[in-house]
């Protein structure tokens, strides 16, 4: 397994990403682009990313904040989510610019593009698809769904899968219900998983420490599942990888 840091620049960021390739296998390969939690980009979408290589995919671990920044102030992470979620077109081009980045790499089969996110990162994934870009698929765990432009649905050229707690206070039934509106509205092929009794952040392991188990909780059983409901997904859209 080799892995390397990706510079790139993106909404006006100096971004270091890190990219996973099994150099055992050749040719180019079905490519993901893994979106980080809002602190930035640790070691739980690195360990997706490298997990994800090992299954014969290409993965880039995506930069949040640039220079590979870990946020640790809550209240200083919260006021710039919710700038970023006023102005989606830096969530997007922030987004893009690890698409961009990936799509330079000769191991990534441009035409087999997949995005994948985790809270924040799920968000980031779906602006993504929301501009318009050519990725096959969207996946989201724990993920916030609301947009200011909900009408770019109709914009979305791959397929989606958001794998939602059912008791996640971030994300509450009307936010799953006007996401739903706006993927019907957008003529989306989009699939929603809720496992009940999960909250969120039920993929990473960390999650415990921050002491706040009614809003965030790791699940290893729906932490499996929703990795099973990915991979699967994945096998639509593309095909076995490797």
């Amino acid at each position: 397994m080799r892995s390397e840091i990706i510079s790139y620049e993106a909404d006006g960021l100096a971004m270091e990403s890190h990219l996973y390739v099994d150099e055992g296998r050749s040719g180019a390969r079905p490519g993901v682009l893994v979106f980080p939690e809002a602190f930035g980009l640790g070691d739980h979408a690195k360990n997706k990313a490298r997990k994800l290589a090992e299954l014969g995919y290409v993965a880039l671990a995506c930069d949040l904040h640039g220079e590979g920044r870990i946020k640790t102030d809550r209240d200083e992470m919260m006021a710039e989510l919710g700038a970023l979620f006023e102005a989606p077109e830096r969530i997007r081009a922030r987004a893009k610019g690890g698409l961009d980045a990936l799509l330079a790499r000769p191991e990534a089969d441009p035409a087999r593009i997949a995005s994948i996110g985790f809270c924040f990162g799920g968000t980031m994934s779906l602006e993504l698809a929301r501009g318009g870009h050519p990725i096959a698929g969207v996946v989201g765990f724990h993920s916030g769904l609301k947009t200011s432009r909900p009408q770019d649905a109709a914009n979305i050229k791959g397929r989606v899968l958001v794998l939602i707690g059912a008791d996640d206070p971030g994300i509450p039934p009307e936010q799953r219900a006007a996401f739903e509106a706006e993927m019907r509205a957008g003529k989306v092929d989009w699939q929603m998983k809720l496992y009940g009794g999960v909250v969120h952040s039920f993929t990473n392991p960390e999650a415990d420490a921050m002491g706040m188990p009614d809003f965030v909780r790791y699940d290893a059983v729906a932490d499996r599942r929703s990795w099973a409901e990915m991979l699967a997904f994945f096998d639509e859209i593309f095909g076995k990888a490797g």
